[in-house]
């Protein structure tokens, strides 16, 4: 049990280091802010919140594993190398696909909702 509970606490450091250190982190919880707070005053259903939830914590993720992916491949490899810079690229590739399809969902659930407030 005791050591269920550590890894617990390696997990919740992890998750701290990402979100003090990582700028691109910081940016992803203020849209995270923004759509919690777009989706209260818009009222949307819980359908919408299933899937806004699914986009934040697949963004947020798909950071985390580029984050930690980036810290490996500086550690093995200090010195400019192509294979290090192309898995690089790839991870942030994955974050890029991943916030634009939460983008594409995003605009789908939010702007029919603001259209209807400001052309009512």
């Amino acid at each position: 049990m005791k050591k269920r509970l550590q890894s617990f606490g390696y997990a919740i450091r992890g998750i701290w280091e990402v979100f003090s250190t990582e700028t691109n982190m910081k940016i992803h919880i203020i849209i995270t802010l923004l759509v919690i707070i777009s989706g209260v005053l818009f009222s949307i259903s819980v359908i919408e919140w299933i899937f806004c939830l699914l986009c934040i914590g697949l963004v947020v993720g798909a950071e985390m594993f580029n984050t930690a992916i980036e810290n490996v491949v500086d550690l093995a490899s200090p010195d400019l190398h192509p294979l290090a810079g192309k898995a690089k690229d790839i991870a942030a590739g994955a974050v890029l696909i991943c916030a634009l399809i939460s983008v594409i969902i995003g605009l789908l659930i939010f702007v029919p909702k603001g259209w209807h407030v400001f052309f009512p």
